[in-house]
């Protein structure tokens, strides 16, 4: 058996998605364990280019059953697009299945997400506005409404009239109409109708995968420092991408985990605002955004591109016990005379070598340490020892800083550039 966990170590984007579809081939189980439908895993394989924002990587193996688990917070309308996406390439979707747990996104968490991030003026924190962090306070103000839910209309109707009652309260505030509960009510049991079959309670099935020693991977969106306890909080995302948080969205034991897998760049980019010490500002930036296509695939907006962190990547395998590292996007780099990784963080006359709070982080200058770089392309190389040897260099410094081993590399975007360290 192998329960293996991917997991984000940089601040999200660091193409977990190719990595899941490649593992899933392999694989009985893929559950999705948090987030929502406010950043995506890209995969490209020989069905097409897909942005997945809710259906789990392992969806192109017929094989593999998938799971949107109970930490996720689902936008049902957005779902049902995804699955109409997938199965118009001609892939099917009979093998998907929704946590009955699973909190659901509802209109007026959107709404309230722009409102609520417009109301903070220049203190804005970068969210998508999709709805995920007010959802993900209703859950812990027990008003959140779940998958479940959805096939029960008079217990929907009491969690709705629960609901509303307080966000109308808020809506009112911003000098907003409000919302209708016969309206809401409509759509949500009309999802219900279109999902029905596939809300289930996964805990028994998750059960049976782990008792009956099957091959599961659990796929996590964003990393390590958007984390809500541990990245650079306030501008984190509202659940918990660390290893520590598959367990509670997958529903299985922390013993049950043997691999966790962290994904990591072999720079660095970020989305949305907060400390990003790395950050480049001159044409090495720029190179980087245009070479490696560093656009958010769900809001298109220009991702900050920076040099390797490697403080930010020892933070991460501490925090997520790393026993192996998928290191992405290698060949962006091929044209770079000469590269930098930080080693550390000057902060008046001391140096860090931990990611510290953000009020601290923030006034942090990155110390750097320059390797060459290898001026030939790799995304044919299939194997380690076909790499130039600047590249082998650079690819094991990142090992050493993050403490944990090479398992693959990605020299490009398909399935198949992928060198297997042995």
């Amino acid at each position: 058996m192998t329960v293996t966990a991917i997991v984000g170590a940089q601040w999200g984007d660091e193409g977990k998605g190719r990595i899941i579809d490649y593992l899933a081939q392999q694989s009985d189980m893929v559950i999705r364990f948090q987030g929502g439908y406010n950043a995506c895993h890209t995969v490209v394989n020989e069905h097409g280019t897909f942005r997945l924002h809710l259906v789990p990587s392992g969806i192109f193996n017929p094989h593999t059953r998938c799971i949107i688990g109970t930490g996720v917070v689902l936008n049902p309308a957005r779902l049902l697009e995804e699955m109409a996406e997938v199965t118009g390439a001609g892939v099917s979707v009979d093998n998907l299945w929704i946590s009955e747990r699973a909190q659901v996104v509802m209109p007026y968490h959107m709404l309230l997400d722009g409102l609520e991030e417009g109301a903070r003026g220049n203190a804005q924190i970068g969210t998508t506005k999709r709805g995920i962090g007010p959802a993900y306070a209703d859950k812990a103000a027990r008003l959140g409404i779940r998958a479940g839910d959805l096939l029960r209309p008079g217990w929907l109707r009491a969690r709705l009239e629960l609901a509303l009652a307080q966000k109308n309260r808020t809506l009112a505030d911003f000098g907003q109409a409000a919302l209708r509960l016969d309206v809401l009510l409509e759509q949500a049991v009309g999802w219900g109708k279109a999902l029905g079959p596939r809300i289930i309670d996964t805990l028994p099935a998750v059960q049976e995968a782990v008792r009956g020693g099957r091959h599961i991977l659990l796929e996590g969106q964003l990393g390590v420092m958007r984390d809500l306890d541990w990245g650079t909080y306030p501008y984190v995302t509202s659940s918990n991408p660390i290893a520590g948080g598959a367990s509670a969205g997958a529903g299985l034991p922390p013993a049950a985990i043997t691999e966790v897998i962290g994904v990591v760049k072999a720079y660095c980019t970020a989305v949305g605002a907060g400390p990003f010490p790395v950050e480049l500002h001159d044409e090495n930036g720029a190179r980087l955004r245009e070479v490696g296509q560093e656009y958010g695939a769900t809001t298109g907006r220009p991702r900050r591109c920076g040099w390797f962190d490697g403080v930010a990547i020892g933070y991460a395998t501490w925090l997520n016990g790393f026993t192996g590292l998928a290191v992405t996007k290698l060949d962006v780099l091929d044209g770079f005379p000469e590269l930098r990784v930080c080693t550390g963080y000057q902060h008046g006359s001391e140096i860090l070598t931990c990611v510290p709070d953000t009020a601290v982080y923030e006034q942090v200058t990155p110390v750097y340490e320059t390797w060459p770089g290898w001026q030939t392309s790799t995304e044919n190389v299939r194997r380690w020892e076909d790499l130039p040897a600047a590249a082998q260099a650079y690819l094991r410094r990142i090992e050493e800083l993050a403490g944990a081993p090479l398992r693959y590399v990605s020299v490009g975007p398909s399935r198949e550039q992928l060198i297997l360290m042995s």
